[in-house]
């Protein structure tokens, strides 16, 4: 059996019950080593074959899943496996082989973030829709980015689009987001390392332009946080 598992966005003790019963009897252990925190690995049996998978192609990750497959395999990716993994190319390629897996879900780093910074991304009155995507660059969006931002009255997360944040601000700016908008971005969620870092649109970028790796951009008026109608669960 494979098993695709959710490893959070960082912080171990984020891993469900259920992914740690499953690296504890795991005999083997594929994990992303970039981005996939080395604690998680300590759950693991002192005798567990573990592989890191951040240099593999996908052919070398297919003939290791086969090769494993009558064991116990515990493959980790960062975050909830569903979001940004490419678990879809790696199960269709065990259909095709008829080989068993189960998917264990994670906490993505778009709720650690919310949860560091103390918010909620659904405020009444301002914000009912969450979209989570990513800026174009070398890999496609068949969703255009000016129609991710026409949603105005959405929360939009951002991932893997720090590199692009320039072309966030300018698409945003030219189709009349106000320039005090809120933008915020998130180094590392949960992790000990994580950093936050406030601004708007229009000045975010000066304050993150030395980040590299992980990160969330997260942008729109819901993070004001103020409602501007009271939500009628709550009113008398």
């Amino acid at each position: 059996m494979i098993y695709f598992i959710g490893a959070g966005p960082g912080d171990p003790e984020l891993l469900t019950i259920k992914a740690k019963n499953i690296l504890e009897k795991a005999d083997v252990v594929l994990y992303t080593g970039s981005l996939v925190p080395k604690e998680i690995l300590s759950w693991c049996k002192k005798d567990a074959l573990i592989e890191d998978s951040q240099q593999m192609k996908y052919p070398q990750i297919f003939a290791f899943l086969k090769l494993h497959s009558k064991k116990t395999v515990a493959r980790v990716h960062t975050g909830d496996p569903t979001l940004y993994s490419t678990i879809a190319k790696q199960i269709e390629f065990l259909n095709q082989e008829n080989i068993n897996y189960e998917v264990i879900p994670g906490i993505s780093a778009a709720f650690g973030a919310s949860s560091s910074l103390g918010i909620e991304y659904t405020i009444p009155g301002v914000s009912q829709t969450i979209i989570l995507t990513r800026v174009e660059g070398k890999t496609p969006n068949p969703e255009k980015l000016e129609n991710i931002l026409s949603c105005k009255n959405s929360s939009l997360v951002f991932y893997l689009s720090i590199l692009l944040i320039e072309k966030l601000k300018n698409s945003a700016l030219k189709l009349g987001y106000a320039t005090d908008t809120p933008c915020w971005v998130v180094e590392k969620a949960t992790w000990k390392e994580e950093k936050i870092y406030k601004g708007t649109i229009s000045d975010i970028q000066d304050k993150v332009s030395h980040i590299k790796g992980i990160a969330l951009i997260l942008f729109g008026d819901f993070l004001n946080q103020k409602e501007s109608e009271e939500s009628h669960l709550y009113v008398k």
